[in-house]
């Protein structure tokens, strides 16, 4: 039985790399455009079935993840500038372009947190001196705990690619601390639903490791690992590459994965659900519409939370469906 038990619909199109979606108390939807360098904000139309934005606000730089704070604001994490390369694409008669993600922008000045106030439109940047922060998670106790994905650098700087780690800001704090470093390509993060295990999802590796934790922001470190950390599951479908996650209220780990067949502009990425001990549950395919190796994230929302919302960054859309198990409520509804 499947974990999906719905359709793929679309809901929204014509977005400039959507990411980091956001199910709103007030039922709308909060996704952030890495490329348009916009929060977006949808709301239903009960007559069509699809979401309406409203007009964007512009945020600046690349956000990348978003999440709600225990303070009713939205918080984001900002890569500061990438470029992107359109690829043209073509089947059965129909032709579209797919946004791929590149480099660090000439533009580029180092990535940043930022701060969104939803009732008013402010936007503040929280702290700054990152390579390029991509996904965030706030625990029971208020902390914030965000991954630094890092940069690949253009040519004009030299081949080269970031090492970067994970930070936690505690409740009240102005300045992270880097929790977790010599990470390569940290991307989705998540706690367990007790709040004693973070995960991290790195797209070149290709796996899901956690952490144990002794209270918010502190590392347990497993003794049998040499980065402390715990192996959840290297067992990718497809050696797809990972993007961001979210989990449901059983714990289940919904992994975002990329490029499950290598770099075919025509093939789909999917979600990899996974159990706590490190089970593939299922592999779920994107296949609506045309074909996207390039999803990007997901979230919960919907009445009893069992909607899932999917962005799609190639193509930029996003699609949503019914799941079977609801999805774990915010830590501060």
């Amino acid at each position: 039985m499947s974990l999906r038990t719905s359709p793929f619909t679309e809901i929204a199109a014509g977005l400039a790399y959507p990411e980091g979606p956001v199910y709103l108390p007030d039922g709308s939807l909060a996704a952030v455009e890495v490329k348009g360098g916009n929060l977006r904000r949808f709301r239903p139309d009960p007559a069509t079935g699809r979401y309406l934005s409203d007009p964007p606000l512009a945020l600046g730089g690349a956000p990348n993840g978003a999440a709600l704070g225990p303070d009713g604001n939205l918080y984001v994490c900002n890569n500061g500038g990438m470029d992107f390369l359109s690829v043209p694409v073509t089947q059965d008669g129909n032709s579209w372009t797919l946004n791929v993600p590149g480099a660090a922008s000439p533009a580029y000045n180092g990535g940043y947190l930022q701060r969104v106030t939803l009732a008013t439109g402010a936007v503040e940047t929280l702290c700054t001196g990152f390579r390029s922060p991509d996904d965030l998670v706030f625990d029971a106790a208020g902390g914030l705990w965000f991954t630094d994905w890092g940069k690949l650098q253009s040519l004009a700087h030299g081949p080269a690619r970031d090492i970067t780690g994970v930070y936690y800001l505690p409740a009240g704090a102005s300045a992270p601390m880097l929790t977790i470093p010599n990470r390569s390509a940290p991307n989705g993060i998540l706690l367990s639903p007790g709040g004693d295990r973070v995960y991290v999802a790195e797209t070149y590796n290709r796996w899901i490791v956690y952490w144990e934790l002794d209270g918010p922001g502190k590392i347990r470190p497993n003794p049998r690992r040499f980065d402390g950390s715990h192996l959840l599951t290297a067992a990718i479908p497809g050696c797809g590459g990972l993007d961001s996650m979210a989990m449901d209220e059983a714990g289940n780990l919904y992994a975002i994965t990329i490029l499950p067949h290598g770099l075919d502009p025509l093939s789909r990425g999917g979600i990899t659900v996974v159990s706590p001990k490190g089970e593939i549950l299922e592999y779920i395919t994107l296949d609506c519409g045309i074909p996207d190796p390039l999803p990007s994230n997901l979230c919960f929302g919907g009445p009893g939370r069992r909607t899932a919302f999917i962005t799609l960054g190639g193509t930029g859309r996003i699609l949503a469906c019914q799941m079977a198990i609801p999805g774990l409520p915010s830590a501060h509804p």
